[in-house]
């Protein structure tokens, strides 16, 4: 049927849609040509069968237009159409590919329980009214990239089978989105008003994305139900697929705005993203894990303990030749961002974390941070010197068992050294010598008092006595108190060192405890 730029009046359709109703009142129509037709009533499609492809391009309805439980067997396309007034395409089966790109609804638009078998396509479409795509279900991608929409808008729950597309759509009142799709594309999208994203299996690419408001991206830990039959969402087109939502970038947003809330970003590219220091992050948000275990790296031992990373640290590290680190698996983004660049990021992280009184969780991202200095080579390397003596003797404030490791080296050698060198044999007793002048007068007294000796042989000087005499000696240390006791030269050093190093050991590790179980 070719009715191209035909001018349909109600009564000339419904005269059409009579005449091919078939012995049982199914209107059935094969291949239809409805191109730049105008429709100026009412355009009553209900129930109608499109077993052709189907074409409306460029058509003008200019009242209600009803697509009610229609079904097209073939590709259909709406593209460039204008919708003047209510658009009804609820209950309609799309089972070939469906094009709405670049048309306008200026009245409300509904897709309650509409079925696609393959892609639908709403690209750089503007929605003026309502928008309302409930309980939808899509095999294949549903595209609304550079769409825009004005009015309430209400896209989901909808389920899609590939991507769901919403990069460089511009939302003008607060959305709420709720979507089951494997991959959620929001590059260079806008919100002007606040956002809901409610998300199931989804892989969320924010990139450049824009929040003027609040906008939350939370994971649904529960089958989507429709809103208005209330029923369950069809998700069988999704399979066997983790439900959890994971972000796979922020590069280029501003988080001053975004809220997330039990996702995944343990692959997430955030380097690049602006304000940092006051993104939210609610619930069980998971980064990265760095490997554990001693691993070989030319002829070096390195032992890793386990923390949250980012995932740029990760493929940094797979790239510098770190054994057990994971590389960027994604061939379209940059060469992994180095130290000098990762330094900030984890600083920013580690500010939203403490912002929110979350002092244990921000210590990873402390210690990520002072990673990247220690590794920076554009700092001077003093800095880099001191940095390093601070990771080997306590991880930068933040391991405990290393400090206090140190800390029972430093007084077990300490203890040896007194009980070998420093420990006289006897307690040395003071002396009075008097000088006489010329005539045999006594002219002064001086009080003497020999230096202490040790002339005990070598096996005689580990003893359970001296032992004991070290050890008081050591612990007095620990706590900046001298012992008191007489010393020789070597035990006078080893005692003044002792007292300058234990402590500070012992503050390492009494900071790393604080800093994991601070609640701020």
């Amino acid at each position: 049927m070719n009715l191209r730029g035909t001018v349909l009046s109600g009564d000339l359709l419904g005269q059409v849609i009579a005449a091919v109703r078939d012995e049982q009142g199914q209107a059935v129509l094969g291949a239809t040509l409805f191109d730049g037709a105008r429709f100026l009533d009412s355009a009553a499609f209900s129930e109608v069968l499109f077993q052709g492809p189907a074409r409306f391009d460029k058509a003008v309805f200019e009242a209600d237009t009803d697509f009610l439980s229609a079904r097209f067997a073939d590709r259909v396309r709406f593209a460039e159409c204008s919708f003047h007034s209510t658009a009804m395409f609820s209950d309609v089966s799309f089972e070939g590919p469906a094009w709405f790109d670049g048309s306008t609804f200026n009245g409300p638009a509904f897709f309650a329980r509409t079925c696609f078998s393959e892609d639908a396509w709403f690209a750089e479409t503007t929605f003026l009214g309502t928008a309302w795509f409930d309980a939808v279900r899509c095999d294949g991608e549903v595209h609304f990239d550079s769409a825009t929409f004005h009015g309430h808008t209400q896209l989901g729950p909808l389920s899609s089978g590939k991507d769901l597309n919403l990069s460089r759509a511009t939302f003008n009142t607060p959305p709420v989105i709720e979507a089951a799709a494997p991959r959620v594309l929001c590059r260079q999208t806008r919100w002007t008003s606040t956002a809901t994203l409610r998300l199931r299996y989804a892989s969320v690419d924010l990139s450049d994305a824009v929040a003027d408001a609040p906008v939350k991206v939370s994971a649904h830990a529960r089958p989507f139900i429709g809103h208005q039959q209330r029923v369950n969402l069809n998700e069988s087109a999704l399979g066997s697929w983790d439900p959890g939502v994971r972000i796979t970038s922020l590069r280029g947003v501003d988080t001053s705005h975004v809220i997330l809330t039990d996702v995944d970003l343990s692959g997430c590219q955030i380097t690049g993203a602006v304000n940092l220091d006051r993104i939210r992050l609610e619930g069980r948000c998971t980064f990265a894990s760095s490997p554990t275990g001693w691993h070989w790296r030319r002829w070096r031992p390195f032992r890793w303990t386990r923390r949250r990373i980012l995932a740029e640290e990760q493929h940094w590290r797979a790239t510098s030749g770190y054994p057990g680190w994971v590389a960027d698996p994604t061939t379209d983004t940059p060469g992994p961002a180095g130290p000098e660049t990762l330094a900030p990021t984890y600083r920013h992280l580690r500010k939203s974390f403490e912002d929110a009184k979350n002092e244990p969780d921000a210590a990873d991202f402390y210690y990520g941070e002072m990673e990247m200095r220690r590794h920076d080579r554009q700092r001077p390397r003093a800095e880099r010197v001191l940095l390093a003596a601070y990771w080997a003797l306590s991880g930068y404030g933040m391991r405990a068992s290393r400090a206090l490791g140190w800390l029972a080296a430093a007084m077990a050698i300490s203890i040896v050294l007194l009980m070998s060198l420093g420990l006289p044999d006897r307690t040395p007793r003071e002396g009075v010598k008097q000088i006489s002048n010329s005539t045999g007068q006594v002219a002064m007294a001086v009080i003497e008092k020999p230096e202490p000796e040790l002339t005990l042989p070598l096996d005689r000087r580990f003893t359970a006595k001296r032992f004991d005499q070290a050890l008081q000696i050591m612990l007095n240390s620990v706590v900046f108190r001298s012992s008191g006791q007489n010393l020789t030269t070597w035990g006078t050093y080893t005692e003044m060192l002792s007292r300058t190093a234990e402590p500070l050991l012992l503050g390492l590790a009494v900071l790393a405890v604080r800093g994991r179980i601070k609640r701020g």
